[in-house]
């Protein structure tokens, strides 16, 4: 369970998260990071990660109070995915994912040994197997994603902080990512926040949704509960409404920009 409470933090006289708190965030749960641009997303998850020093606020991981742990001792429970993989990294695929699992300290059976079969079979079922004696330099900005997102879960991390995993994957490999992300999330119990700018995704793969706007939150809870009329209008200006499709799928459609209030 991931308990965030009070959480500020500041670049100089700036503001970009002001006194955020969240209920429980369970283990085995996908949630849905959302909200416009400039909103505090990939400032938050850094913030987790601890890669950002909060003026205030505590983070509480399984009883694990990561705002007092070190760096070290957070790199061995948390794993942040950015938006990118450094551009210059010149290391075959498999190898970036066998360095991840040393790196983590944390092996299949417990024992320090390192199961290739298991990272082979994790790349199988990101669909990039084939990509794995390539060169990551050599490879385009969604492959590096992919391969990103195999050396976070290799690691089996208690939480997974990824930052839009989804931006450069076409929509066969969004949903994809989406049912392994879901599916790897319960099995093993991770705590997943997931940044994502397209609503519908959250709608039909997420478990759980917190919408933030200026380093606040303005709604958390179930995603149909979250994503509604009010609060797209509150956080993006738009005018929008959800409907179901013939699968009973719920939706988002805009009809416009919100007219502001005279």
């Amino acid at each position: 369970m991931l308990d965030v409470s009070n959480l500020q933090l500041s670049y100089g006289k700036r503001t970009i998260i002001s006194d955020l708190s969240l209920a429980p965030l369970k283990n085995g749960q996908l949630v849905a990071l959302l909200g416009p641009n400039g909103s505090g997303k990939s400032t938050l998850l850094k913030a987790l990660a601890g890669l950002l020093k909060l003026s205030k606020g505590e983070v509480v991981l399984d009883g694990q109070n990561l705002a007092r742990s070190s760096f070290e001792q957070r790199a061995q429970h948390v794993v942040y995915l950015p938006q990118s993989l450094p551009a210059s990294v010149h290391l075959r695929v498999f190898e970036s994912v066998l360095v991840a699992a040393k790196a983590s300290a944390l092996a299949p059976d417990n024992s320090g040994q390192i199961n290739e079969d298991e990272i082979l079979s994790l790349l199988k079922r990101l669909g990039i197997e084939h990509l794995a004696l390539h060169y990551l330099d050599q490879l385009s900005g969604g492959q590096k994603q992919l391969v990103g997102l195999a050396q976070a879960l290799i690691r089996r991390p208690r939480l997974l902080l990824l930052d839009e995993p989804l931006s450069a994957l076409d929509l066969n490999y969004q949903f994809h990512v989406m049912d392994l992300l879901r599916q790897e999330t319960h099995e093993h119990q991770l705590t997943t926040l997931i940044v994502l700018h397209d609503l519908n995704i959250a709608l039909r793969h997420c478990d759980y949704a917190v919408m933030i706007k200026g380093g606040g939150l303005l709604a958390e809870g179930e995603p149909n509960n979250v994503i509604n009329a009010q609060t797209l209008g509150d956080a993006y200006g738009v005018s929008a409404r959800i409907e179901s499709c013939s699968k009973g799928i719920h939706q988002v459609l805009i009809d416009g920009l919100r007219k502001p209030i005279l």
